[in-house]
């Protein structure tokens, strides 16, 4: 295998998204305006993200032996990601049908066999030596020994924790930098705002991001904590802003960019992918959200403490 800057860990899917007016009332019939489908899962596109910075991408997680998994694995190909870590097999690929109104704002229903998830063993990592690993939590069995071998090893870790599961409940004190949304925050901490789950989060953790949508984010490293304001932009669709989110803040830490830099760059690919339809059909090149920072300097603004 070639040198890996970022392994994405976790979940795929196959999104089949329909563009409607509204979302649909109990027992109604919808029409939708377009439809458009595509790969999709939080570590699968947070991979493809990585390969569209130009960096060196693997994924490793599960996709069925049907038309679904194959398409999706001629997806991940063509975008450059390795894909030697994946695993085949006789449950069907997850699912998941995405309904997006006018705004971006979305709605979605997935479905994943129960007997899917890989066990423990089922990749071998022991020849890979990346700077960042990245994981979803969607696949505990494989991410659990791979982190106790990334921390024996110094290789970075990160976690996106979108909604607590059994697989981020189990990670999240134990990566290096934990990157949440704000449902997870207030989940894992009972805390009733966001601030208030922070400052639970941070007395636990040395690096915590909470992503907030449409209000940016806050974050602590350290003793330095701070906030960053979202980029003003008209929303598309905001399936997968998340996963590209993640996916650059891996990108970024293998680059070695200092942190407020790779907030601010994650923020914009994030952004940017809000713009376009679809999760991975949406997702930008390295180029793109450079020309985007360069023409919104100043639109998203920071604010920033030592404790």
């Amino acid at each position: 295998m070639h040198p890996i800057d970022v392994l994405c860990v976790g979940a795929t899917a196959y999104d089949l998204i329909f563009q409607v007016d509204h979302h649909p009332k109990p027992d109604e019939k919808a029409i939708a305006g377009a439809f458009l489908r595509c790969g999709g899962g939080p570590a699968a596109n947070a991979a493809v993200t990585v390969s569209r910075m130009g960096l060196r991408a693997a994924f490793a997680g599960y996709l069925g032996r049907d038309v679904f998994g194959d398409l999706h694995l001629e997806e991940l190909e063509a975008a450059g990601v390795h894909t030697g870590l994946i695993v085949r097999g006789e449950f069907p690929t997850p699912l998941s049908s995405v309904w997006v109104k006018p705004g971006g704002e979305r709605a979605l229903v997935n479905y994943r066999s129960p007997d899917a998830p890989l066990p423990p063993g089922s990749i071998d990592f022991a020849d890979l030596r990346p700077r960042v690993i990245l994981f979803d939590g969607h696949e505990p069995g494989i991410s659990l020994p791979l982190l106790a071998q990334a921390r024996a090893e110094g290789i970075t870790t990160v976690l996106d924790a979108g909604s607590l599961n059994r697989g981020t409940s189990q990670l999240f004190n134990q990566v290096d930098c934990l990157v949440c949304s704000e449902a997870f925050a207030h989940e894992i901490t009972d805390a009733s705002t966001a601030e208030g789950a922070m400052e639970i989060l941070a007395s636990r953790h040395p690096c915590v991001v909470v992503t907030l949508g449409a209000e940016g984010l806050i974050w602590t490293k350290g003793r330095a904590r701070g906030r960053l304001s979202a980029f003003a932009i008209e929303a598309i669709d905001t399936t997968g802003a998340g996963d590209v989110f993640h996916g650059a803040f891996a990108g970024c830490l293998a680059l070695g960019r200092e942190w407020e830099e790779t907030l601010l760059y994650s923020s914009a690919a994030a952004a940017l992918s809000c713009t376009r339809a679809g999760a991975r059909t949406s997702i930008p090149t390295g180029a793109e959200v450079e020309a985007f920072l360069d023409s919104r300097c100043g639109t998203a603004g920071g604010t920033r403490t030592n404790g």
